[in-house]
């Protein structure tokens, strides 16, 4: 293919809901309102984390971690959301759109990694809990945090790279809320099964598999737990992984729908809607899934906060 005809297209305007136009001064309040508590929420726990001795340990340091990589996952979205909701061009560049992609999908990919560990850490709590101390040392946790990150921040390098070198000629209007490879891949001017293939291969090799890592040790977990002979020590098992596997849920459940497939895209709401649960709802919901099931966090909370009132 001749360069020279590749990417004539400078900016992509994207469409978000174009349903909802009477109401984008209210959709715009409400997101603002699940942003700036997404941002205190995730900052809260992750302060909270580091801050208290008593949760310096591989479940928690792991939940601080999540914590912090939510504050860049809602960032890679929601401000041009939120900015979409005010203004009437709705404009990205070519480079800003394909930035926004890279991000997001690469703190995707980091979450994904990040969960499997944190499976994996409540793995051998409770089906190895006499080698748990030193198999799960802070050394290996440092090592299994780089690794999810490095693996994350590499993942969509090959996918970005090719569709930089697909030529857009137009139209130029992003039917999602941000952008994305499936609503990008369906403006090129070419034909993309390779791209629909590759993105298709690389997805289900870093969902599919994590997710299935990630069952396998929740396999196991049900199977030690269902051995405990007392009812309270299944109840206090069960509740260690009960945050965790809630919040795995929602967030692959919609992945999985959104990027494990052979087509460019489905019906523009259904990708809308799926949109909405990954990027905007489970970043919000984590704090509250972790904080109000868990007393430990909130114990900590009231430590801390009485503390600050003590050096105030």
């Amino acid at each position: 293919m001749d360069t020279g005809n590749w990417s004539q297209v400078t900016e992509f305007i994207i469409l978000g809901f174009p349903h909802l136009q009477g109401v984008q001064t209210y959709l715009f309040i409400l997101l603002l309102l699940i942003y700036f508590t997404t941002i205190l929420g995730n900052l809260l726990i992750f302060l909270v984390v580091r801050l208290d001795s008593q949760l310096h340990t591989p479940m928690y340091h792991f939940i601080s971690i999540l914590s912090f990589l939510e504050l860049g996952y809602t960032a890679a979205t929601i401000p041009k959301m939120l900015a979409n909701l005010l203004s009437k061009k709705k404009s990205i560049s070519f480079s800003g759109c394909l930035l926004q992609i890279y991000f997001f999908h690469s703190l995707g990919a980091t979450e994904c990694y990040l969960l499997t560990a944190m499976a994996y850490d409540r793995y051998l709590a409770i089906c190895r809990p006499l080698h748990y101390p030193t198999l799960m040392t802070p050394a290996l946790c440092v090592k299994i945090a780089v690794g999810c990150w490095l693996g994350g921040l590499a993942g969509p390098v090959v996918e970005i790279s090719l569709v930089s070198r697909l030529p857009f000629c137009g139209p130029n209007h992003i039917q999602h809320i941000f952008c994305d490879f499936p609503p990008v891949l369906s403006l090129a001017c070419t034909d993309t099964s390779i791209n629909v293939l590759v993105d298709f291969i690389i997805n289900s090799c870093k969902i599919l598999a994590t997710f299935l890592l990630i069952l396998t040790s929740y396999m196991q977990i049900i199977h030690t737990v269902l051995r405990i002979p007392s009812a309270s020590g299944k109840r206090k098992a069960f509740s260690t992984c009960a945050s965790h596997l809630t919040v795995v849920l929602i967030f692959y459940g919609s992945i999985l729908f959104m990027y494990v497939r052979l087509k460019k895209s489905y019906s523009l709401d259904y990708d809308r809607a799926l949109a909405v649960v990954y990027s905007v709802l489970t970043p919000f919901l984590n704090p509250f899934i972790y904080s109000l099931r868990n007393k430990e966090i909130k114990e900590a909370v009231r430590r801390q906060l009485k503390r600050a009132r003590i050096l105030g």
